[in-house]
């Protein structure tokens, strides 16, 4: 059983002149911009708790540090058009505290959203056992003139690069 595992969800959305820009910015709203991301599938370990946090109040660490997180993200860079991301989770009914995350991008809110339900609901079927949906944080924004991003991020652990060790 994992131990003492905080599992922070926070939300941003962003604009630049580039779309990188914008999920830099974003990511910034977030509260996570200054690490380096690893993206991990869709697995919440035994025994964690997941948390929606304020962007102050993700994980902290050093500049380039590696971070192991879920996240969606969505850009839009056509005036008008719209960027939606999301991310939810449920968990096994058997208190273990075992999960699923789940992450969709979109041109609309309503689409993310039944996105969302539907591979939660097909991941569980896939493995033959009940989950409860827990939760589920989804961020949009609407293309004024600079490209956007809408991110939400589940992060897991930060190290820095000693701790993860050499490469070789």
């Amino acid at each position: 059983m994992t131990e003492n595992l905080t599992i922070r969800v926070s939300t941003g959305v962003g604009a630049g002149q580039t779309t990188l820009a914008a999920f830099d910015a974003a990511l910034a709203a977030a509260g996570v911009c200054d690490f380096n991301l690893v993206q991990l599938s869709s697995i919440i370990p035994a025994g964690s708790e997941v948390q929606e946090v304020k962007s102050k109040e993700q994980l902290q660490g050093r500049h380039g540090d590696v971070l192991y997180c879920v996240y969606a993200r969505a850009h839009a860079s056509l005036p008008g058009h719209e960027a939606w991301a999301g991310v939810a989770w449920s968990r096994h009914d058997d208190g273990s505290g075992a999960g699923l995350f789940v992450e969709h991008s979109g041109p609309s809110r309503e689409q993310v959203s039944t996105d969302l339900t539907h591979s939660l609901d097909d991941l569980a079927n896939t493995r033959g056992e009940p989950y409860h949906p827990e939760g589920r944080q989804i961020a949009g924004i609407s293309c004024v003139t600079l490209p956007v991003c809408a991110v939400v991020v589940a992060t897991f652990r930060c190290a820095g690069w000693k701790e993860i060790g050499r490469g070789r």
